[in-house]
């Protein structure tokens, strides 16, 4: 290190500590040359500056800032995955659904048919985004069931470090748009903590919705971290909305820093109920599915060996007895069931259109040509979610409420649109995943894990239209995008050891379509329906059903099945009798990758897990029996509000009013779906049950509530202590009773998948048709509001009743 500087009369004086800092700068510099930097920790340290001496700063030059950039040339990176499309729906992988943008992408790059994710949510985005498995992230189910076990918690450790950050801290923008569903659910709240948001997860910037699901036409938006309303447009559609945002980001990143590359993770809630979408897009597909989903799968199977989307000797494998035949179905349901697939393949037409519009827009910034554009067709198999009828109301089937024909023909005409909230036949869902057996939720079996996925690169990827057929997963995209990059595997982000990335990158297959696979074993399981793969070999058990709600056998008891993949690319031929010793050894593996991967214990546990005291994950609520929340606390969603749920509880609202004609929402929880509303009408108080959209029970009083200072009351007193209730409904204004009724029966287990709770309004969709969407304020001065719910209305056997029943709740919000 130099003495000094010495200067006189503005002239430098050569000296023995110009030499040194001459030395240090030369050193210096390309150390600080990007291609220099030690990249394997993260943030990369910044060097130590020279000291200086010199007093005038004009007399001396300074030493070079440090900046870590990104390498050079390296790529732009867009992963797009999409929501509950199954293998054999998409056009590009021969399905019934016109994709043009995939399409144009798979004919000038590259098409992989033995892509493999989790076969749910959360923890295929979880693996996607850190490269490791979903139970390493500690996601072995939706958030909403975590426990306390390893493998379980929901929470992200932090030797897991996620792809955006790698990214992040070596040079790149990074943004992610629509769907997350990797954050704690009882950590989405103003309160957080925000550590495992996607803006403290990598991602400069969110625009999208926290959960598993929301409405297209009125969704839950966060803004990063903040809620914000979408406009209240009869045109308006989340999908498209979440497009601008993204195009937006891109044109300004690369009109401020065109040298620098950026990352987009682009995740669409389509086509993920609700089913959502404009009527024109249905109507191209008018007619298209009457002839049912017996003949779809068939029809498929053969447009996909016709195409090479499957080997020629690859197998139709049959529906299971679970799943009703088409023939089965009555002239009415019939037309339903076609109905709901129109709505589904224009949903996902739709949301295809929209990814053109991201393509237009990097081929409009002329940076197409080094983007790595990966196209996830998937992040499970099709959804069987809708029961075995559909859903007008999604929202029902999750709290295990079967609809029929009868019941939801009246909305046919409106399928689609913002009065429904439906999802389609289970049917439809295998029918989604031919070739394969079963469908999402169903970790064992193909059906439930297997995706389509087309890269586009065209700057390394010379191979036109072209598949591959190397064993691959989600875990392989993050070594990928990686190395496309030129970056190494960090040893250490923010200052904790990493576990290294369980996946392989795929960039080895880009050249050469008959490369040996370096992804040779993988562990499946969700809900105890399990398998492993390794070397051509899928050993399978399924152990349990998502719509069949019975006991699960016993683990020890569960049938296993043997495929040899590299010669029956469907599982259409179980070799388990015949080859018991290969069985053996692959139970074996399995039990070890379970191991070496906190997948033990098992836990086939849906229903139960809802409830944060069984499951053993944090509840913000607690044992506490009162909340009080105040005006502008909005979007408080289910895991972070009181439970209201099957019990007897009151709402007390101190409020000033400044004249007699007060309008508006004192408080309000879910949606047009279901929920419940506390609000003004006319200076008249109302309370309204929506039974999901079905049933409504509206008490109000009669007389009109002058201006000044009063207390407004709500009660509810159950029938019985069982989900679902019926109940009393009382409302008093200043400590008298002024209107009663009878709810007949109550949301037993969820309101809304996105919908929360909300003081002083009613956002997103409306509770009650008394008041509009996005105009209905309350205009007084609302002081609090209290939720009770202490039982006094129950006695202690009926509470522990209560308790039991609940535990019998259905999944599944995601």
């Amino acid at each position: 290190m130099p003495d000094r500087i010495d200067c006189r009369n503005g002239a430098v004086r050569a000296s023995r500590s110009i030499l040194q800092l001459l030395m240090f700068c030369a050193i210096a510099a390309p150390v600080w040359a990007q291609d220099a930097l030690d990249r394997t920790v993260l943030p990369v340290p910044e060097p130590q500056p020279p000291v200086i001496t010199e007093l005038d700063a004009r007399n001396v030059k300074a030493p070079p800032l440090f900046k870590v950039t990104a390498p050079k040339d390296a790529p732009n990176v867009v992963i797009v995955l999409l929501d509950d499309m199954g293998f054999g729906q998409s056009s590009a992988f021969g399905g019934p659904i016109h994709m043009p943008t995939l399409d144009m992408l798979a004919a000038g790059g590259l098409r992989y048919n033995n892509f493999h994710t989790t076969a749910l949510c959360s923890p295929t985005r979880n693996a996607l985004l850190t490269g490791r498995n979903h139970h390493v992230a500690n996601a072995g189910a939706i958030t909403e069931l975590a426990t306390s076990f390893p493998g379980n918690t929901g929470i992200r450790p932090l030797n897991v470090a996620p792809l955006a950050e790698m990214l992040r801290l070596n040079g790149y923008s990074t943004a992610a748009f629509g769907k997350y569903h990797e954050t704690p659910a009882w950590e989405v709240s103003v309160s957080g903590p925000f550590d495992r948001w996607p803006t403290h997860s990598g991602f400069d910037k969110f625009y999208g919705f926290i959960g598993g699901e929301t409405n297209q036409w009125a969704p839950a938006i966060f803004d990063g971290t903040i809620r914000v309303e979408p406009p209240h447009d009869p045109h308006y559609h989340f999908t498209v909305d979440m497009t601008n945002q993204a195009i937006n980001w891109m044109q300004a990143q690369h009109a401020l820093t065109p040298d620098k590359p950026f990352f987009v993770y682009f995740a669409p809630g389509a086509v993920h109920g609700p089913h959502h979408v404009f009527k024109e897009y249905i109507e191209r597909y008018k007619g298209k599915f009457d002839q049912g989903w017996d003949k779809l799968n068939q029809e498929t199977y053969a447009r996909q060996k016709q195409m090479g989307v499957i080997p020629a000797n690859a197998d139709l494998t049959l529906r299971p007895k679970e799943i009703p035949s088409w023939d089965s179905q009555t002239p009415d349901e019939k037309k339903l069931e076609a109905r709901q697939m129109e709505t589904f393949a224009g949903f996902g037409e739709h949301t295809d259109e929209q990814i053109g519009r991201l393509v237009g827009a990097l081929n409009e910034l002329g940076v197409m040509d080094n983007t790595v554009f990966i196209y996830i067709l998937g992040d499970n198999g099709a959804s069987a979610e809708g029961g075995p009828a559909g859903a007008y109301n999604e929202i029902m089937a999750l709290n295990g409420i079967p609809e029929d024909a009868a019941t939801m023909l009246p909305h046919l005409d409106d399928w689609g649109g913002p009065s429904t909230f439906p999802h389609y036949a289970i049917g439809w869902a295998w029918a989604g995943d031919t070739p394969f057996q079963w469908t999402k939720q169903i970790a064992s079996h193909y059906g439930g894990t297997t995706n389509g996925i087309v890269f586009y690169w065209p700057k390394r990827i010379k191979a036109k239209g072209e598949f591959r057929s190397q064993f691959t997963y989600l875990t392989d995209i993050a070594p990928t995008v990686l190395e496309a990059a030129s970056l190494p595997f960090p040893k250490s982000v923010n200052g904790t050891v990493q576990r290294p990335f369980d996946g392989t990158s795929m960039i080895y297959t880009f050249d050469d379509a008959k490369a040996k696979e370096t992804h040779t074993t993988q562990y499946f399981e969700m809900f105890g329906n399990r398998g492993i793969y390794h070397d051509g070999w899928i050993a399978a058990t399924r152990h349990s059903i998502p719509w069949i709600q019975t006991q699960n056998p016993p683990l020890t008891e569960d049938v296993w099945e043997l495929y040899h993949i590299t010669a029956d690319f469907s599982e259409a031929h179980d070799l388990a009798a015949k080859s018991p010793a290969k069985l053996k050894e692959m139970q074996d593996l399995f039990m070890k990758e379970a191991i070496r991967n906190q997948v033990l214990p098992i836990d086939d546990r849906r229903s139960e897990r809802f409830n944060p005291a069984i499951a053993g994950r944090p509840d913000l609520m607690g044992t506490r029996t009162s909340l009080t929340v105040y005006p502008g606390m909005v979007g408080m969603m289910e895991n972070a509000f009181i439970n209201v749920k099957n019990r007897h509880y009151t709402i007390t609202a101190p409020m000033e009013l400044s004249d007699g004609n007060s309008n508006g929402v004192i408080i309000a929880q879910g949606g047009r779906f279901g929920g419940w509303t506390l609000y003004m009408k006319d200076g008249k108080v109302h309370h309204e049950y929506n039974f999901f959209g079905v049933e409504r029970t509206n008490i109000a009083d009669p007389s009109t509530l002058s201006g000044g200072k009063h207390v407004i009351k709500y009660e509810f007193v159950p029938d019985a202590a069982r989900p679902a209730t019926g109940g009393k409904c009382m409302l008093f204004v200043d400590g008298q009773q002024v209107a009663q009724g009878h709810i007949p029966k109550t949301v037993p287990f969820i309101f809304s998948g996105d919908e929360g709770a909300d003081v002083g309004l009613d956002a997103e969709t409306a509770v009650s048709d008394d008041y509009k969407e996005g105009d209905n304020k309350f205009t007084g001065t609302i002081a609090k509001v209290t939720i009770d719910i202490s039982p006094t209305g129950l006695s202690a056997a009926d509470q522990k009743a209560l308790a039991d029943a609940e535990d019998t709740a259905l999944l599944d919000e995601d």
